[in-house]
């Protein structure tokens, strides 16, 4: 009944006008003082006398000066290797129930990430400050009543030495309070299936069952559900099927790359709403639908600081330095990349995420993910970021009248010379050396570090198109099918050969 969703809507569009602003900057600091304070008895706590830096008259500048940045190979081998092995009161207080898988797309072994009771938490008011956003959005009381189709990992989270694991998704989906459970899909039995091709085939065969009002998921991997589902019932869109989706929620890596070949499987345009879920908490979440920017949630358990993104601060594996300086919220600029540095209630401190941003609107604290500091290509100096290699792509797409989805790269050196090499997704006929050729130059209209180091020592482009499918064969080779997997964009040297290997073969066949 189309009253129930009326209730709803009106409760949210109240609960949107009575709720005020944060002050982002005076949020940050009592998020770090709760954080120091609750930490204080834990042996990291005790480590860097987060008593006496709590009660400091400059706990911000205090805390950047005390306690040395760590990547999770850093705070897993000091801490979070015996948080794993039942250890309490280590990073934070107690040991917690959840520790999230993340293999990321930088290596096969899986991260083990705590997740706590309080970061459960965090993510779910994060969840409400993001449904009660959709006031923003012009959205009629009918979708209010849809089913939600949440495309994460499985919530079968394996048991081992007195804790749960799985992916963030997965540990979030298991906690989903009762109250959702009418509007949730795929359901907790289809959810629980380990296997992803086995969870898709039961999606599909349920689909028609279902009226979904919104997805929720990477795009790379909803863009294949959405496939199956249309080839299966022999549709020409999903709209087909499910007339009432007016909603997308995507997440984890930028949705313009997929945006034209995304619409081709509907029949009208419906709202895409960017959230960044990482293992390590809710971050941020689209509030607006003025822009895609998405807005820091500095009110809720993790503290920011920012790392400018330049060279001399990044070490050449993409790890950084640690005499970089850190800013806090108070003093970013716009047009300017940083490396993201966080501090949470499941005790990680000063903790490099591995993403890079950018603000769009400092007073909103507004921002995009331009890129992951790994995936920074600056052999020769070409200072090549994710963001920017993204847009030279939608130029691409539109030059040739293409959609490039999924692509990656690396640097190689070819008889003594050093080329960028570019796989590409392409489901069209286009010849390479054209693309290689549009692709440089878009760069150096773009990137003057780009251009100075293409007359230099940077010989030259290449480009190398591929069936889109074969990034998601090659995810699943490297035991990274689904749930909350992306793509490498840039790859080592050795990596790309195991790359191009796998590709061969599979031309070949």
């Amino acid at each position: 009944m189309e009253i129930v969703g009326s209730l709803i809507k009106g409760a949210i569009d109240l609960k949107g006008a009575l709720s005020n602003e944060p002050n982002h900057i005076e949020s940050q600091k009592k998020v770090l003082i709760d954080l120091l304070r609750k930490a204080e008895k834990t042996e990291f706590g005790e480590k860097y006398d987060f008593n006496s830096l709590a009660k400091s008259e400059e706990v911000q500048k205090d805390f950047a000066k005390r306690v040395p940045y760590s990547d999770y190979h850093q705070i897993h081998n000091d801490f979070w290797k015996r948080v794993v092995e039942g250890e309490e009161n280590v990073t934070w207080p107690g040991n917690p129930d959840y520790f999230a898988l993340s293999s990321g797309t930088t290596g096969k072994k899986s991260k083990r990430i705590p997740v706590t009771e309080d970061m459960i938490t965090a993510i779910r008011k994060a969840g409400i400050k993001q449904v009660e956003a959709l006031a923003n959005f012009d959205l009629p009381p009918a979708f209010f009543e849809k089913e939600i189709l949440m495309l994460g990992s499985s919530t079968d989270l394996k048991q081992k030495d007195g804790h749960l694991e799985g992916e963030i998704s997965g540990i979030s989906a298991s906690n989903i309070p009762f109250w959702f459970e009418g509007y949730y899909k795929p359901g907790k039995e289809i959810a629980r299936i380990d296997d992803w091709d086995q969870r898709v085939k039961h999606i599909v065969k349920h689909a028609k069952e279902w009226d979904i009002g919104a997805l929720s998921g990477i795009p790379s991997w909803m863009e294949l559900l959405l496939q199956e589902i249309i080839r299966y019932y022999r549709l020409n869109n999903i709209h087909q099927i499910w007339p009432n989706l007016q909603v997308y929620t995507s997440g984890g890596v930028a949705f313009g790359p997929y945006e034209k070949s995304f619409n081709k499987l509907l029949a009208q345009p419906i709202t895409v709403i960017d959230t960044y879920l990482a293992s390590e908490g809710f971050i941020a979440y689209q509030e607006r639908p003025e822009t895609d920017a998405m807005k820091l949630i500095t009110d809720n358990g993790i503290y920011f600081e920012f790392v400018p993104f330049k060279p001399e601060y990044i070490n050449p594996d993409g790890s950084l330095k640690q005499n970089a300086p850190s800013i806090t919220i108070n003093e970013v600029e716009t047009d300017q990349d940083y490396v993201l540095i966080i501090s949470t209630v499941s005790g990680a401190w000063r903790y490099i995420i591995g993403d890079t941003i950018e603000f769009t609107d400092i007073d909103r604290a507004e921002i995009r993910i331009t890129g992951r500091t790994k995936f920074f290509l600056n052999v020769v100096g070409s200072q090549l970021s994710v963001n920017k290699m993204n847009t030279a792509l939608r130029e691409l797409e539109e030059k040739f009248n293409t959609e490039i989805p999924e692509f990656t790269l690396s640097a190689k050196r070819i008889d003594g010379e050093f080329y960028h090499c570019w796989y590409l997704g392409i489901e069209t006929e286009i010849n390479d050396q054209e693309l290689a050729e549009a692709l440089d130059q878009s760069l150096k209209n773009s990137n003057k570090n780009y251009k100075v180091a293409r007359s230099k020592s940077l010989k030259g482009v290449k480009v190398t198109t591929v069936p889109v499918s074969i990034f998601s064969e090659w995810s699943g080779t490297q035991k990274k099918k689904g749930g909350q997997v992306k793509m490498e964009r840039v790859m080592s040297e050795e990596k790309f050969l195991e790359w191009e290997s796998f590709v061969s073969e599979k031309i070949s066949k």
